[in-house]
C-alpha cells in the first residue's frame, strides 16, 4: 500500500491493531483447546470425578466422546507434539 493510501487508512490504524489482537488471541485459544497434552489432561481428570461420584456415568460417557473428538481433530490436524504448549 502506497503513503497516501497509508496516511487515508491512519484513522483506522486502532481497529486494525484491535483486529490482529483478536485474530492472535483466538489463535492461541484455539491451539490450547485442541492441544493433545490439555485433552489427555481433561480425560484424566473427567476420570477422577468419576470415580470419586462427583459425576453419573452418563455425564462422564458425553463429556468422554467431546474429548475424544478433540483429541480426534487435534490429530488429524498433525499436532501430535503433546508438550501442552
Amino acid at each position: 500500500m502506497g503513503l497516501i493510501g497509508e496516511v487515508l487508512l491512519l484513522p483506522f490504524a486502532p481497529v486494525r491493531g484491535a483486529g490482529w489482537a483478536i485474530r492472535q488471541v483466538l489463535s492461541e485459544a484455539e491451539r490450547i483447546y485442541y492441544d493433545p497434552a490439555t485433552v489427555r489432561a481433561e480425560l484424566a481428570r473427567l476420570e477422577e470425578e468419576l470415580e470419586a461420584g462427583e459425576i453419573t456415568e452418563e455425564e462422564f460417557d458425553r463429556r468422554e466422546d467431546e474429548l475424544l473428538d478433540r483429541l480426534e481433530t487435534a490429530l488429524r490436524s498433525g499436532d501430535t507434539t503433546g508438550n501442552g504448549t
